[in-house]
């Protein structure tokens, strides 16, 4: 039992959006909260990988040191750092000095004797680039796609659902958190849940995302959420919004209200950038995963609110492949409507969904079924530069990128 502290060649393409603002600086500072818990084709040259062979980390460090260490960003100026011991320890971080932005800083967990580990605050300026992988699982792909990650200097890390793949079995948590630890020590992780992360057994545990909320608690209170699965935070200029698929999302249920209200108080002359992420994908052309209620029923009632509030990017998980849309509203190409792009290709267990539907889509730029990870750099408070990375023979391949200009402003006689 744990005891828990808490086409061939690179595409290149603009989008033409409708209107942009300038922004005002933030400023970082640290905090820390713990908490206590038990838990019970494109390219025909390009040879798709197979599924990686499964990866499984364990503990072999003393029963009071700290595993599985964790950083998040939580409400404004804040940073939660999160482990887990065998035994109980101070729920307590000491760190050498109060943080500037953009400034790497040294920290212990628990007891004086536990290892030092560091981390990078976000800077309060523009560039700021996030690195975004789906579905990651802890295979060797993931190690590989994590390799990539590291080399990309980022600043914030955002995963769009399925982490673990543990699957109610709490050893392939821990393992994981053994995986991600050297990169998630390092910088924020900002996650939400998928599938994999639901966990419930009939008539023995019925209670859904029992190890998710309680490994990976992010700043729901912070945003006015009542839920740990959906929540919304900024970095200088960026405000993102992180859904469930997994819980309730009709009109008038808790998530929809909330998300009404989070996207009323975005301030973008502060945060220009609007961005989602979420699990399910709301627009799709791989045969995986058609017809599902968490894309279908998510996207009848939400896109008319994200529409609404000239969100800039939607990013997506679930399908194991990359596919970027235009920026699509009802189905159709629309300038001042969010750009879509799935990137479910992080690593997991079950490899790739090869087979996508013929002929492509109008609204669909860019699909292959390989592994890899993406990086949206915001260069300002008008243009951001996305990349995905293929993972090819190990190796690192930008194989598809574009501008996005920024969405703000916006007026409805515009659209």
């Amino acid at each position: 039992m744990a005891f828990i502290n808490r086409k061939p060649l690179p595409s290149i393409s603009l989008l033409y959006p409708c209107s942009t603002m300038a922004v005002k600086g933030l400023y970082l500072l640290l905090a820390i909260a713990l908490t206590f818990i038990v838990v019970f084709d494109f390219s025909t040259a390009y040879d798709r990988p197979p599924a990686g062979k499964p990866l499984f980390v364990s503990n072999d460090r003393d029963s009071t040191s700290p595993q599985q260490v964790h950083i998040s960003l939580v409400g404004e100026d804040k940073i939660r750092v999160t482990w887990i011991s065998e035994d109980p320890t101070p729920a307590t971080v000491r760190y050498d000095t109060s943080p500037e932005p953009d400034t790497v800083y040294y920290y212990q967990c628990g007891l004086n004797s536990s290892p030092v580990f560091s981390f990078k605050t976000p800077p309060t300026q523009f560039p700021i680039k996030f690195a975004i992988v789906g579905d990651l699982g802890q295979t060797d792909w993931t190690n590989s796609t994590l390799q990539h990650v590291s080399k990309s200097n980022y600043n914030v890390f955002l995963l769009p659902g399925d982490l673990s793949y543990a699957d109610t079995e709490q050893p392939l948590w821990d393992s994981f958190g053994m995986v991600v630890e050297p990169l998630a020590s390092q910088r924020p992780w900002m996650v939400t849940q998928g599938n994999h992360e639901i966990e419930k057994i009939s008539a023995i545990h019925e209670d859904t995302f029992t190890a998710y909320n309680a490994r990976w608690h992010m700043p729901f209170e912070e945003s006015g959420s009542a839920s740990n699965l959906y929540y919304s935070f900024e970095v200088f200029g960026v405000h993102v919004i992180m859904l469930g698929s997994y819980t309730d999302f009709g009109a008038g249920s808790e998530q929809y209200k909330w998300l009404q209200s989070d996207l009323g108080k975005v301030d973008r002359t502060k945060t220009p950038w609007l961005v989602v992420l979420l699990h399910a994908p709301w627009y799709n052309s791989n045969y995986a995963h058609q017809g599902e209620s968490e894309s279908i029923d998510m996207k009848e009632a939400m896109e008319d609110l994200l529409y609404g509030a000239r969100v800039d990017v939607v990013f997506a998980g679930h399908v194991h492949a990359y596919e970027r849309f235009t920026r699509v509203y009802k189905g159709d190409a629309n300038d001042c409507a969010p750009a879509y792009i799935t990137i479910g290709d992080g690593g997991n267990r079950n490899g790739l969904a090869s087979k996508f539907i013929d002929p492509q889509p109008q609204i669909s730029i860019f699909r292959e079924a390989s592994f890899g990870h993406g990086e949206l750099e915001v260069v300002n408070a008008t243009h951001a530069m996305w990349a995905w990375h293929r993972n090819h023979d190990d190796e690192s391949v930008i194989s598809d990128t574009f501008w996005l200009r920024n969405l703000a402003f916006v007026s409805a006689s515009q659209a």
